[in-house]
């Protein structure tokens, strides 16, 4: 998947598909570039804080590794 594709909402953490190291995304857009994962977590969910959205954390492989909200959580609805 290329690094300008809409991967859904929120900021991604995930692999540089064009080589090495790490990128963040928002809204199918490439905001950073890092070397190493933790420096582009850490970017990344700056982001997702500044920007109260979800960041969502992948693997080496592209999957997601996980997922964290700081954004307006719909309230809990008993069912």
């Amino acid at each position: 998947m290329s690094p300008k594709s809409n991967r859904g909402g929120g900021v991604h953490t995930l692999p540089d598909p064009k080589g090495s190291g790490w990128i963040n995304q928002f809204n199918g857009k490439v905001t950073s570039h890092h070397s190493t994962k933790e420096p582009a977590a850490k970017a990344g969910r700056s982001l997702a804080k500044r920007e109260h959205t979800e960041h969502t954390i992948h693997k080496k492989n592209g999957q997601i590794g996980s997922k964290n909200s700081y954004g307006n959580d719909p309230s809990r609805i008993r069912g």
